[in-house]
């Protein structure tokens, strides 16, 4: 459906889209919210699930209602 329409799948499905530039960044769209916010864990929900993203010095640079900027030393991303 989505190649028909020429459309990203990531759009039509909603599914979350991530971009990790090396250990210290990570963007992500489609979430749906906030569940935990600490500098060592930030977890966000998504529309399949959640995303937790583990480290050090995490801190949320910026959020609108579809994406955010996570900036800090990555060291684990999951999925569920």
């Amino acid at each position: 459906m989505a190649d028909a329409a020429n459309l990203p799948k990531d759009v039509v499905l909603g599914v979350p889209l991530l971009t990790l530039t090396g250990h210290y960044e990570v963007n992500i769209e489609n979430y749906r919210g906030i569940l935990e916010y600490t500098e060592q864990l930030i977890r966000i929900n998504v529309r399949s699930g959640q995303i937790r993203i583990t480290g050090k010095s995490l801190e949320i640079n910026y959020y609108t209602t579809t994406d955010m900027k996570i900036t800090g030393k990555v060291e684990k991303i999951e999925y569920s």
